[in-house]
């Protein structure tokens, strides 16, 4: 079972891979354009509200609540499986209707609640008012788009869901380049890259879902069984697998009292941080999550357990170098991708600063993919919620104490330490519940890590070239000297691995020592 999940995961991770550096020429091209100035900071709040509602609705609590449910009709005889899917299209796609026309009208006062440090500054709060309007429909379309990857993924087509989001990054491409010169407001063509990308995403999946006959035919079905016990189960999933999306946009919102740019310098640390995240972290969750929902479907506590702990152990193994090369190359990297045309090497500076202190969570946010599934696959949302409540309260705390002194790196900080909370609490939940059992080796394990990473910290510190030099090459020399640094690193890091007792093919086992 472990090896499919280890194919399963790679098919993931290289789908997200292909989507991410998608993504991080799209952030390049954004940062060259228009730099971390006005225009980025509104544009990024006019993309996060819909983006922070989506993550909320559809790939978080909705994911979460229907898979375990579909699991469950997977197994009746009949039409039940269709019925259901036909119900809960017709009744989200319903409710979303609603919701995103309410977010169109409103968008200047949503903008006002989200973003209040724009209130006194009119040429922010019109242009990000005037864009949210255009964004918002993203989460129509983005949401139905969640649904259609959530059956494909329970149908163990992993892939294309995992590729869609190349679409959203091409789009953004394609209108920064060619729309904007053709704007008056040429940061406006982002916000149609987002409405574009976002029906783009939507209308691709329809032809997987017409091959394996599982297309839905919408209709309203507030009602119908299947769509309650969704309902029931989506409520308190909402908060307790999005406590690290609302803790980022309390982020935001404290983040506009701040000094223009700090906005941007949040947005562009996190999408670093959000690399191995979505690579790794986001494969692991949404491969486990079907095979543990019908493990807990066919009453196999052990091998759930052996699930969770084979994903642990992933997490670590990948997470832990992670964070050792992020905190060693923080601001070579964002040299190296962002500080072009408007991105000015203080842009750099600042959002390294920032990108440190999100580093301080990175295995904290990749654990919670992993240990979320562990309650939710059970239908168990309600200590996620309780857990999110604390870590949630902690944040905000956090937020307001380290802001003052640090700014925007003391809302980084803020968030990484409350993560590390939420991911302590979730596991000491299963761990309590008897649900997650660890198996043998770890100590070892733990121990094998530490010395390659140890080894890859040493390699990545010697080669470094000094900072100066990276500012003064062109992006070619940047390049030529980052990408065969991070691969010699990792190579140092899985030789060191291998030799300490751990060949990558025991790795495919759920039992690693």
């Amino acid at each position: 079972m472990s090896g499919k999940f280890f194919k399963s995961t790679a098919i993931v991770g290289s789908m997200t891979f292909i989507s991410r550096i998608l993504g991080f020429i799209r952030d390049v091209v954004i940062a060259r354009l228009f730099g971390a100035g006005l225009g980025a900071d509104v544009f990024f709040v006019a993309f996060k509200i819909p983006n922070f509602l989506r993550r909320l609705f559809a790939e978080g609590a909705f994911s979460q609540a229907f898979i375990p449910v579909l699991s469950d009709y997977k197994l009746r005889e009949g039409d039940d499986l269709k019925v259901l899917v036909n119900a809960v299209s017709g009744s989200l796609g319903g409710v979303l209707f609603i919701i995103t026309a309410i977010g169109v009208l409103a968008a200047p006062w949503m903008i006002m609640a989200f973003a209040p440090g724009f209130i006194n500054d009119a040429p922010k709060i019109t242009l990000a008012g005037e864009m949210l309007r255009i964004t918002f429909p993203y989460l129509f379309f983005i949401s139905l788009t969640a649904l259609s990857g959530a059956i494909l993924n329970s149908f163990g087509r992993f892939a294309v869901p995992a590729f869609t989001p190349v679409f959203l990054n091409l789009s953004l491409i394609g209108c920064a380049i060619w729309l904007s010169p053709m704007m008056d407001e040429p940061v406006k063509a982002l916000a149609w890259g987002v409405f574009i990308g976002g029906a783009v995403q939507l209308l691709f999946q329809i032809p997987f879902l017409l091959k394996i006959n599982q297309l839905p035919k919408p209709h309203w079905g507030w009602q119908h069984e299947g769509v309650k016990k969704i309902r029931t189960l989506m409520l308190p999933a909402m908060f307790g697998v999005s406590v690290s999306q609302i803790n980022l946009l309390f982020d935001t919102l404290l983040a506009s009292f701040l000094v223009t740019g700090s906005i941007s310098w949040l947005y562009f640390s996190d999408r670093i941080v959000e690399f191995p995240l979505g690579v790794f972290g986001v494969a692991l969750a949404t491969v486990i999550l079907p095979g543990l929902s019908q493990q807990h479907a066919k009453s196999s506590p052990r091998e759930f357990s052996r699930t969770l702990d084979w994903a642990l152990r992933w997490a670590l193994i990948i997470g832990t170098p992670a964070v050792v090369g992020i905190v060693v190359l923080a601001e070579p990297l964002l040299i190296s991708l962002f500080q072009y045309g408007k991105f000015m090497p203080s842009d750099a500076n600042r959002a390294s600063h920032s990108l440190l202190a999100y580093s301080v969570g990175l295995l904290a946010f990749i654990l919670i993919k992993v240990l979320a599934p562990g309650f939710f696959a059970r239908k168990d949302t309600k200590t996620p919620v309780k857990i999110g409540i604390i870590a949630m309260v902690v944040n905000m705390v956090l937020n307001l104490i380290l802001m003052y002194y640090w700014a925007h790196v003391g809302l980084a900080l803020a968030t990484s330490l409350s993560a590390i909370l939420n991911a302590s609490l979730l596991y000491l939940g299963l761990r309590r519940e008897g649900v997650y059992l660890p198996e043998a080796g770890w100590a070892s394990l733990l121990t094998k890590i530490t010395l390659a990473s140890t080894a890859m910290l040493a390699v990545l510190v010697l080669l470094n070239p000094a900072l100066e030099t990276w500012l003064d090459w062109d992006v070619w020399h940047r390049f030529a000297a980052l990408l065969p640094l991070i691969a010699v690193a990792m190579v140092v890091y899985f030789v060191i691995l291998g030799l300490s007792g751990v060949p990558l093919k025991r790795l495919l086992k759920p039992n690693i020592s």
